[in-house]
């Protein structure tokens, strides 16, 4: 059996990369990850930085702005993947100078963990976003670093417990905003199972230079259909409060930024329908749960129980 690459993760303690983290180390990979020197101040992140510890993670102290410590963390490992959040994502570019200059790295990971940003067509502020993270992506190609993006869609955390609802903590039981027609299909992923695909993407050929896209069969909805889902689950027909593409766009224009994200988001995804208007090209991408029938991905429907 083929050793299994080692691996380094950059954004460890983050809302994703906590799970690469952990879906390595299961994986049997020798996992490292690079942390802040404060990290182990923080309460929260100190007791994942045991956790990791606990699971023979291998810590290594510097970031993104540290030359130094970047290129010595790199120079051990086989794959790098980064998890860092969308204000760091063009300090990306420290890291390919990095993984360019240590020149032994056999793939790359940018931070991704959304809709693929090649194919969506965003307002701001998600329109900036986009940008940035394709600025990455060609920068990674004019430098022929190999490489996987991840397109995992919809992560469940961010859209399910409050089921896309600007501003509230949990789900609707009385009225709820109604995105457009409630036709366009969405995709949702649990973050264990982002991780899960992820890792096991890095050893594999068939995703080399290719976005690896996080279609699972049992997981695509359309708004339409996740409330009628969360209806039948509380027993109850919820009050709909429709919004047409007019009026989520003036929402958007006077929301606070918080609720501006999450209605930007909401408009390319549920109104635009950017997670499933578009084949998967075959040249340069691949579906992950055709690819890796054997994970046992956790359900939308499975996952709503939790809130009734």
């Amino acid at each position: 059996m083929a050793e299994k690459s080692k691996i380094l993760i950059i954004g460890g303690t983050g809302n994703i990369g906590k799970f690469l983290v952990d879906a390595s180390a299961k994986a049997g990979h020798p996992t490292f990850a690079l942390i802040r020197e404060g990290s182990v101040h923080d309460p929260v992140k100190s007791q994942l930085i045991e956790n990791f510890k606990n699971q023979g993670v291998t810590l290594l102290y510097g970031d993104l702005h540290d030359h130094e410590s970047l290129v010595k963390a790199i120079k051990p490992v086989d794959v790098v993947i980064s998890a860092v959040g969308r204000t760091e994502v063009e300090d990306q570019f420290k890291l390919i100078a990095a993984i360019k200059e240590v020149g032994n790295i056999k793939r790359f990971f940018p931070t991704e963990y959304g809709s693929n940003v090649d194919a969506g067509h965003p307002i701001e502020p998600a329109k900036s976003g986009y940008a940035r993270k394709a600025k990455i992506r060609r920068a990674i190609e004019a430098e022929g670093i190999p490489h996987t993006y991840v397109s995992c869609n919809c992560s469940f955390g961010f859209f399910l417990p409050t089921m896309a609802q600007p501003g509230a903590t949990a789900p609707p039981r009385e009225k709820i905003l109604f995105y457009g027609d409630g036709q366009p299909k969405a995709i949702f992923n649990k973050e264990e199972d982002i991780a899960t695909y992820a890792i096991k993407a890095v050893d594999d050929p068939r995703t080399l230079n290719k976005t690896l896209y996080l279609r699972p069969r049992k997981n695509i909805y359309s708004f339409k259909e996740l409330v009628a889902l969360w209806e039948k689950k509380i027993g109850k027909t919820l009050k709909k409060i429709y919004l047409t593409e007019d009026q989520i766009l003036q929402m958007i224009q006077d929301a606070s930024n918080e609720d501006k994200i999450m209605l930007v988001v909401n408009f390319s995804i549920f109104i635009k329908g950017e997670q499933t208007n578009f084949e998967i090209d075959p040249s340069s991408g691949v579906e992950a749960s055709e690819l890796y029938p054997d994970v046992d991905y956790a359900t939308v429907e499975e996952y709503l129980d939790q809130f009734v």
